[in-house]
């Protein structure tokens, strides 16, 4: 199978390993130029998953129309923030009834656009039925040394999802496929900004009875927030809700999570993000979820303090403070 991963980050580089171990022919398309070189002559890339080999089945490309030229399966890989200027370009370039899976977690400034929603917003309307959405809980480097793991694949047809489903199954990665485009990808949007919260928690050294609760409720706010937009509150139950919020709260690869440890411990935002060198998708995705909840009237606590920290620079131990004072109610309503 011919393939194109648009976007050549920790995910987009692991999966590309993914399916040139599969024998597919891969054309990945970064950005950077030292990352294009790199793996075009050292199969490797040490920006952004340094010490992985790839198949030399993957060839970087300096034009992202010549990467999808031909491909019979897209993957949408660059952060969700440039999606819409990447994707509308090529439309013109990408070859008819070819599945486009989008990997970004995010929710587009302003829009409130989720991924699958922005590349429909800039190709034309013939491609919209072979959209998917890939998320769970998968970190890049796990996915990229073989490790198990699972996640879901969203699309509005299910014809769509089995193929790309397929096209992705191997040994070591499992996935299972929904129809629930919004829940899954909602799911993995709002666990980034949760991640954070978890991250915070954990720098301030509030304990593991904090962590613990902090995703639980998270858990209910993500529930309240994705199913206002027309989700199903079962999906983040799943490998894209329960399942990544657990994964990013707790583990160590976790960029959000560090984001949060760093802001817990005292240190400036900017500062941490200079330091990090990789996108931190929760960043911008707190902004978006917090004035989106605004418009639907939801309530969404944690989110709310995550977005204050980040852009209002409100003291963490203030945050954790305010939440616990909240007042008295019922778990379930």
């Amino acid at each position: 199978m011919r393939t194109a991963i648009i976007g050549a980050g920790s995910f987009g580089t692991a999966l590309a390993r993914l399916l040139g171990q599969k024998g597919y022919s891969v054309r990945i398309w970064g950005r950077e130029a030292d990352v294009r070189e790199a793996i075009a002559v050292r199969h490797e890339n040490p920006r952004f998953l340094p010490g992985i080999l790839l198949p030399e089945t993957v060839v970087p490309v300096e034009d992202p129309a010549e990467a999808v030229r031909d491909a019979e399966l897209v993957v949408a890989a660059t952060p969700s923030h440039v999606a819409r200027q990447v994707f509308g370009p090529l439309a013109p370039h990408l070859p008819p009834e070819t599945p486009i899976v989008t990997i970004s977690k995010g929710i587009e400034e302003e829009t409130f656009l989720l991924p699958t929603e922005v590349l429909e917003s800039v190709l034309p309307e013939r491609y919209h039925p072979y959209l998917a959405a890939l998320s769970g809980p998968s970190f890049a480097r796990e996915v990229a040394e073989e490790k198990p793991t699972a996640v879901t694949i969203a699309s509005k047809w299910d014809r769509t999802a089995q193929f790309v489903q397929e096209a992705f199954s191997t040994s070591y990665f499992r996935p299972y496929t929904s129809t629930d485009v919004v829940g899954v990808q909602l799911g993995g949007a709002l666990k980034n900004v949760l991640a954070i919260a978890a991250g915070i928690i954990e720098g301030l050294e509030a304990g593991l009875n904090a962590r613990a609760a902090l995703i639980t409720r998270g858990l209910a706010e993500m529930v309240r927030l994705a199913t206002a937009r027309g989700a199903s509150a079962r999906t983040l139950s799943g490998l894209s809700g329960m399942g990544d919020l657990v994964l990013t709260c707790t583990g160590d690869l976790s960029r959000n999570r560090t984001v949060g440890i760093e802001l817990g411990r005292g240190r400036k935002l900017g500062d941490i993000l200079a330091s990090l060198g990789h996108v931190a998708e929760g960043v911008k995705t707190a902004r978006s979820a917090w004035e989106m909840a605004q418009k639907l009237g939801v309530e969404v606590p944690i989110t709310e303090q995550v977005y204050r920290i980040l852009y209002e620079e409100k003291d963490p131990r203030v945050a954790a403070k305010e939440l616990m004072a909240r007042t008295l109610k019922p778990e379930f309503r």
